[in-house]
């Protein structure tokens, strides 16, 4: 990917309210304009690994103060997985998150970027598989002006949120992902619009599971990417959290 704009890039060391502590990693314009909005950078199931760091880099070069923080701190610290073989492996650190610690960890990563912004330009979120669930649990408990949602499965687990929405949403599903099946993102939208939220909905048809991951070929579908990157972009834009 080229960039046009040149980033720095850190990780932190976030206090989060039940006691505990994470890392997050952070990218950010090194010339900026006075005062940045920012964006949560949500993990897919494999951690924040190379591919995550890359995705905040991406966004820090649309002008946004990005982070992505490591869910798995309590009980993986640091520790990502290899897409081929570690699928199982990290299942065990996926599986050992809880709704109130993730909870915990939004709100502390929210804090965090509150001191490092402009606040009058807000915050949105981002997520993806693992992540894109996380997004929507976000918007339910920090006042995000955006948030967006790659393939996040088992959201209708979290339906118990929907009434507490607090920004519009932007959700991508791919037609052949095997993991979520159609009827699931379709659940979805229709609880959605039951709510009366702002949502909208993008189904890639030829398009599986993790098509953004461009890394890993298997997985990546180029048209569905772009069009989802651009879709995002103009969503931030039109949530008026990016100028």
């Amino acid at each position: 990917m080229n960039y046009s704009i040149d980033v720095a890039t850190d990780t932190v060391t976030i206090a989060v309210g039940d006691g505990t502590q994470m890392l997050g990693h952070v990218a950010r314009p090194k010339v900026a304009p006075s005062g940045l909005p920012g964006i949560l950078i949500f993990q897919e199931a494999f951690g924040v690994n190379d591919y995550l760091r890359e995705v905040v880099v991406r966004f820090a070069e649309l002008g946004f103060v990005a982070l992505a923080p490591e869910l798995y701190h309590r009980s993986g610290d640091g520790t990502v997985g290899a897409y081929d073989a570690g699928r199982r492996e990290m299942a065990q650190y996926s599986k050992a998150t809880t709704t109130e610690g993730l909870i915990a960890d939004i709100n502390a990563a929210y804090g965090f970027l509150e001191g490092e912004i402009d606040t009058t330009k807000g915050i949105a979120a981002v997520g993806f598989c693992f992540g894109g669930r996380v997004s929507y649990l976000a918007n339910a408990h920090v006042p995000l002006k955006a948030a967006i949602s790659f393939y996040g499965g088992k959201i209708p687990e979290w339906f118990a949120y929907v009434d507490r929405q607090k920004a519009p949403l932007l959700c991508f599903w791919g037609g052949r992902d095997r993991s979520i099946p159609v009827a699931e993102t379709r659940k979805v939208a229709d609880r959605f619009e039951e709510a009366g939220l702002e949502h909208t909905q993008i189904v890639f048809s030829t398009a599986g599971h993790a098509f953004f991951r461009h890394v890993r070929a298997k997985d990546y579908d180029a048209n569905a990417a772009r069009i989802a990157w651009e879709a995002s972009v103009a969503f931030l834009r039109n949530s008026g959290v990016l100028r």
